[in-house]
């Protein structure tokens, strides 16, 4: 039996685990990877045809959210005893929903559950729209 060839002390076919780890990034980057080539490709679509992505307005999400956890907390749910950061709010939005809650359980004493919940909407948004309208705080990520 021979010997296998060597070449500069090491045999043929041998392959580095850092070669194979080399070569799987680069085929992966340059798109060699994944079954992408051959008949069954499809093509993808040109930027330009593609529909952008929708964002929503920072004042509007602000209502979204103050709304949505506003009826949570009137309505008395599990959830209702969240902190503000469970809630996924910010310290600003908070202040609005507590004041929100605040305003929502004095109209629900004297005009009961609807006017509270149409009240709800209404300060939620007026209140947002007023904290954002300068483009937003700049105190911090939870400001």
């Amino acid at each position: 039996m021979r010997p296998s060839p060597r070449r500069y002390g090491v045999p043929l076919g041998y392959v580095p685990a850092y070669a194979l780890v080399f070569a799987t990034a680069l085929a992966a980057l340059t798109g060699c990877a994944g079954g992408r080539g051959g008949a069954d490709a499809r093509p993808t679509a040109p930027a330009a045809s593609r529909p952008a992505p929708r964002t929503t307005a920072p004042e509007d999400l602000c209502a979204r959210l103050v709304t949505h956890w506003a009826r949570v907390v009137l309505d008395g749910g599990a959830q209702a005893g969240l902190d503000y950061q469970a809630m996924g709010l910010s310290g600003g939005q908070n202040d609005i929903l507590r004041g929100v809650v605040d305003a929502a359980r004095a109209e629900e004493k004297a005009h009961g559950p609807a006017a509270a919940g149409r009240l709800v909407a209404v300060r939620a948004e007026r209140r947002c729209a007023d904290r954002y309208r300068d483009g937003g705080p700049t105190g911090g990520p939870w400001q």
